[in-house]
């Protein structure tokens, strides 16, 4: 890999990461048109880190709101608990007064943001080889684009899209995450899905994209985290430098955190529909390029 690739691949994940176009699909198939050699799943990662950093930079408000929110919450408990017990009279232990509604809101929303996590945390696990060799063939990145465009494009005709933020359940989580396990597959678009199953449950497009933008963090995280220690264990892949590993962690960075502003500006006013156009298209001019070349 050339220092070269490393930023058009970094300038790639930056755009497509949060963008329902699928990051990992273009990642695999930009190499393949362009006959490069494909840097591997441990290379993703190492670009995965610097989107990391765009989401907790960009909302970073949001996590220290649902982390403090969360602590005030359990120390509110464990308060009340000690003021529950027979004998808080005698130790004079006043009765906690109730929490803010916002305390609340936020200490719930990091336990679903939790359970949300678990179904793609679980996926990552166990089907990691199938990401990495078999799930990366064109076919299959081409079918998961168009599904996942059609499925995109019946969750953005619905006319119930009223629910904002503040109101998503552990349901709506539970629901929202098991789409983000099925982003495992290339194609998919981690973005995408997700967004369209909070449009399911009639979530705005904006709030939809907001909740999506929070739940890519953990799981980005634990991603980066696990391929890291492979690469203190195994060093880094042929071919790639550490410098290719830095541009690529500093572009990407830079690129996400100015794609997930705009799509948040974008979906308070505009629909989907550029991004279902998108989809099919690079669905079917992947599937022709593949016959022409089996073909060949």
């Amino acid at each position: 890999m050339t220092l070269w690739q490393a930023i058009v691949l970094a300038v790639v994940q930056g755009v497509t990461e949060f963008l329902p176009i699928s990051s990992t699909a273009h990642l695999v198939l930009v190499p393949w048109l362009l006959g490069w050699q494909d840097p591997g799943l441990t290379f993703d990662v190492a670009l995965h880190a610097g989107t990391l950093v765009a989401v907790l930079l960009y909302f970073a408000r949001e996590w220290t709101a649902l982390l403090t929110g969360a602590f005030r919450a359990g120390m509110h408990r464990l308060w009340a608990i000690k003021a529950e017990n027979p004998f808080a009279g005698e130790l004079n232990l006043p009765r906690p007064s109730p929490l803010p509604r916002s305390v609340e809101l936020n200490a719930n929303m990091l336990l679903v943001i939790a359970a949300a996590t678990l179904p793609g945390a679980l996926a990552g696990y166990f089907l990691e080889s199938y990401a990495e060799t078999g799930f990366r063939r064109p076919a299959l990145v081409a079918a998961a684009l168009i599904a996942v465009a059609l499925l995109m494009w019946v969750a953005d005709r619905r006319r119930t899209l009223v629910r904002r933020v503040d109101s998503i359940g552990l349901a709506d989580g539970v629901i929202i995450g098991l789409a983000q396990a099925v982003a495992i597959i290339p194609g998919t678009s981690r973005a995408g899905i997700t967004i369209a199953a909070g449009m399911f449950r009639n979530l705005t497009r904006e709030a939809a994209a907001r909740f999506s933008f929070l739940l890519a963090a953990p799981i980005i995280a634990g991603a980066t985290a696990k391929e890291g220690l492979d690469l203190l264990r195994d060093g880094l892949p042929a071919g790639t430098s550490a410098a290719d590993f830095a541009v690529g962690f500093v572009v990407s960075a830079a690129v996400g955190y100015a794609a997930i502003a705009f799509l948040l500006r974008y979906l308070e006013v505009r629909t989907l529909k550029i991004f279902v156009a998108y989809r099919l298209a690079w669905g079917v001019i992947i599937l022709a390029v593949e016959f022409l070349r089996s073909s060949a």
